[in-house]
């Protein structure tokens, strides 16, 4: 019997994404979160999540994705690294999935470049594509006005 991997899947858009439910903490409803200033775009801001402060990036920005629609209340996937959490915003919670670990397929051709690049397989789930994330790929946070990688809290 082939081994099995459980992810933790979100959407984006209409993208289904996961991560390892190993590395997930929490997940919340949208918090309130405290700008900080010069910082990547892809960083939304800091929250306090049961006395610790949290860096939350916006997974639609790392994706290279347009922002969500005015109105609409994203959640937080907050993951654990190895120094401090960092929170995912993703427009809606899925469920924990099972998948075959012998069944990961490539990348779909059709991804935009810069979403590939944050990938690490795929997996048919039914009728659709679960994408899995790279965690260490995504918090590595380009700024604009530099042209070296900054790791953020990984």
């Amino acid at each position: 019997m082939p081994a099995v991997r459980q992810f933790c899947t979100f959407t984006i858009d209409t993208l289904l994404l996961g991560v390892n439910v190993r590395v997930v903490q929490a997940v919340l409803r949208d918090q309130r979160m405290t700008y900080v200033p010069l910082a990547s775009p892809v960083i939304r801001g800091l929250m306090n999540v049961r006395g610790h402060v949290v860096t939350t990036l916006d997974l639609r920005r790392r994706l290279g994705m347009k922002p969500a629609l005015f109105g609409s209340s994203p959640m937080h996937v907050v993951i654990r690294t190895d120094h401090e959490p960092v929170s995912l915003l993703v427009d809606e919670l899925g469920d924990v999935i099972d998948v075959a670990d012998n069944a990961c397929e490539s990348l779909p051709s059709s991804l935009d470049s810069e979403a590939r690049a944050l990938l690490s397989g795929a997996y048919t789930c039914g009728d659709r594509m679960l994408l899995v994330l790279d965690l260490g790929k995504v918090m590595a946070v380009s700024h604009e006005n530099h042209a070296q990688y900054q790791t953020v809290l990984l």
